[in-house]
């Protein structure tokens, strides 16, 4: 994706808002340019549509994911490290941008628009490649129990944090999700380690 400009950050921080204030069904870009000040126009020279702008959002989280995504089949950290370090990494992102749980974890706002169900399929993809390269060193190491298939034990991962970030969601940010995000990625760990 090439570099958003200013005017782009700025309408993207209004959906985050708008989003967070209202709900994902309240992003129409006749309510986001009421919130800027802008003309729906001038939203419109900046993004082609309602869902260029989630694919904006989705972009960001999958631009900050990769930067420690990217660094853990060369770590020599331990595979248990490695988890909890990509997840509380998450969790902290998600703590500043609650909003952006919205977009990330709707499957309701993907059914009928392909391109943000393949944006959110890449950032699976991203996760599950990295989770199995984790758990493939963690098994050849001794760390990670060889009894269970990696790929039940990325469902197992992915699916615990999806949960507890959803459940933060829908309480309406209601708990800390750092304190209760290491209870889960500790429990994971205990769960998986040999």
């Amino acid at each position: 994706m090439s570099r958003l400009s200013d005017r782009q950050l700025q309408i993207i921080d209004a959906a985050i808002e708008l989003i967070s204030e209202k709900s994902i069904q309240e992003l129409t870009i006749k309510n986001l340019a009421k919130k800027i000040g802008f003309t729906e126009g001038a939203v419109y020279r900046h993004f082609g549509s309602k869902t260029d702008i989630l694919l904006a959002i989705l972009n960001q989280f999958q631009q900050d994911a990769a930067q420690i995504l990217d660094k853990v089949c060369t770590s020599e950290k331990s595979a248990p490290e490695l988890i909890e370090d990509i997840f509380l990494h998450h969790f902290r992102y998600f703590t500043k941008r609650p909003a952006v749980t919205a977009v990330i974890f709707s499957e309701s706002i993907f059914q009928n628009e392909s391109r943000l169900s393949d944006g959110v399929s890449k950032l699976l993809n991203m996760h599950e490649e990295a989770l199995s390269c984790i758990l493939k060193k963690g098994q050849d190491r001794g760390e990670i129990n060889k009894d269970i298939r990696r790929q039940e034990l990325i469902r197992i991962v992915i699916g615990s944090i999806r949960y507890t970030v959803t459940s933060w969601r829908i309480s309406r940010f209601n708990f800390d999700l750092m304190q209760e995000g290491k209870r889960v990625v500790n429990a994971i760990i205990q769960l998986i380690k040999t």
